[in-house]
């Protein structure tokens, strides 16, 4: 059972000494008990309290971490709120695509070989499948996984019974895998093998009293590194067993269900329902997502979709803030200011590149804001432009000094003019996509 706020600060050392970062005691305390704060902020809590704290330290959805080959890793959980905004949500869900073993396998290496290979940059960062899962049905389990492991190193699922699983791990060397999924039928067996092999266990029920029951059986047994697979497959029902979980984990302290979800899209059959799924898996708790086609198509929305969900919405994705050579620009080559939010500056970086102009291209540091935002904040003003200017030896690079600002802080030119004399100050267009067709036609 979770401590009160009071419970814990009886356990500090109740100096107020501020080093933890907050006032007293008590409210670190309090922080503690709403799984606001962590337990390591406080140097000198003593090793007697920490035990003893360990209940309210603990994060209420568990850390699952499944290790491919290589020691590539997948960490899903350790969530603390319910609503992105209220602090942030930390370990975006796997997506995994699924194969059979009753496929051949060389067409196993073909489909996980594609899948494998697919990488995006998405406003600099890397999008890409995060594992497989391979699923028995009666045919060489052993050998699909060998087709895999020939074509990824990534994390896998195995799905079947506990007989089918038994083959797939002896292929493996050093990985932590998830098996699944443990029932009311076959539970003592998944359990026995999930604990032999160090692996996690998807846990499966169909309600909530079924999986709490299910869940602490398993504990007893002494695996305790599990994920929740609820049985509703209907968006519906997806979306309130997940939700009902989630709530309850958060919100009461509820441990028999503080684990990361495991959702099956792939189950739906027709590709494009099962895409609809996995959106609403992601948006609502899903730990791990399962989907049986991989079609760029529909995974790079879902991929961009959990990028969105997952960062902080507190801190803009940005880039540094720095000066960019795009095509290998010489002295007599224009400079193009824009800050460094990130998709301004891959909406400039990206047209610019397309169209084979060699340009300078200066990115200020406006903490992540747009162009206007940071222009409306005072971030992004003639002051701090001539300041990145000097600082990134702008100056040194061309002979031909011209600066090109965006056209929606055109405002800006008078006073940018002051700040760099010497140099001509330009307004260029309002949108990203304008910039190819001015600079041919102006700064050609």
């Amino acid at each position: 059972m979770a401590l009160s706020g009071i419970q814990i600060y009886k356990l500090l050392p109740q100096t107020n000494c501020k080093d933890c970062g907050f006032p007293t005691c008590l409210a670190f305390a309090m922080k503690l008990a709403a799984k606001q704060a962590d337990l390591a902020a406080c140097p000198h809590v003593s090793e007697e309290s920490k035990a003893q704290l360990a209940e309210s330290a603990r994060p209420p959805v568990q850390l699952v971490t499944l290790r491919g080959a290589n020691g590539v890793e997948l960490k899903v959980g350790n969530e603390t709120v319910m609503h992105r905004h209220e602090k942030r949500f930390f370990n975006k869900p796997g997506l995994f695509l699924r194969v059979y073993d009753t496929e051949k396998p060389d067409n196993i290496k073909l489909r996980v070989g594609a899948a494998h290979r697919y990488e995006v940059d998405y406003v600099g960062m890397a999008l890409y499948v995060d594992g497989f899962a391979v699923h028995a049905r009666g045919g060489d389990f052993g050998a699909a996984v060998e087709a895999v492991r020939a074509a990824s190193d990534r994390p896998l699922i195995f799905i079947g019974d506990p007989d089918a699983l038994k083959a797939g791990l002896a292929k493996l060397d050093g990985e932590a895998p998830m098996l699944g999924c443990a029932t009311e039928a076959n539970w003592e067996a998944m359990a026995a093998l999930a604990k032999e092999h160090s692996a996690a266990l998807a846990v499966e029920a169909g309600t909530v009293d079924g999986m709490v029951a299910l869940v602490e059986k398993i504990n007893k047994a002494g695996v305790e590194n599990l994920a929740l697979a609820p049985a509703q497959r209907s968006l519906k029902g997806m979306l309130t067993a997940n939700t009902t979980i989630r709530r309850l984990a958060l919100k009461k302290n509820f441990r028999s269900l503080g684990y990361p979800i495991v959702s099956f899209p792939g189950d739906a059959g027709d590709p494009e329902r099962a895409t609809v799924l996995a959106a609403g898996a992601i948006a609502k708790y899903g730990g791990f997502v399962v989907l049986d086609e991989f079609n760029p198509a529909a995974w790079y929305p879902l991929l961009v979709m959990r990028e969105n969900i997952y960062t902080d919405p507190q801190k803009p994705i940005q880039v540094t803030p720095a000066l960019y050579e795009i095509h290998e620009p010489g002295p007599e080559d224009p400079v193009l200011v824009t800050t460094n939010f990130s998709i301004t500056y891959f909406a400039v970086a990206n047209e610019v590149d397309g169209a084979g102009l060699p340009t300078w291209l200066v990115v200020a540091d406006a903490e992540g804001m747009s162009v206007l935002t940071a222009w409306a904040a005072g971030k992004f003003d003639a002051e701090s432009i001539a300041k990145a200017v000097k600082a990134y030896g702008v100056a040194d690079k061309v002979s031909r000094k011209r600066i090109v600002l965006p056209g929606h802080v055109a405002v800006l030119s008078g006073e940018l003019e002051e700040e760099l004399p010497g140099w001509e100050v330009l307004v260029g267009p309002r949108e990203a996509v304008d910039i190819p067709t001015y600079m041919k036609q102006v700064l050609a």
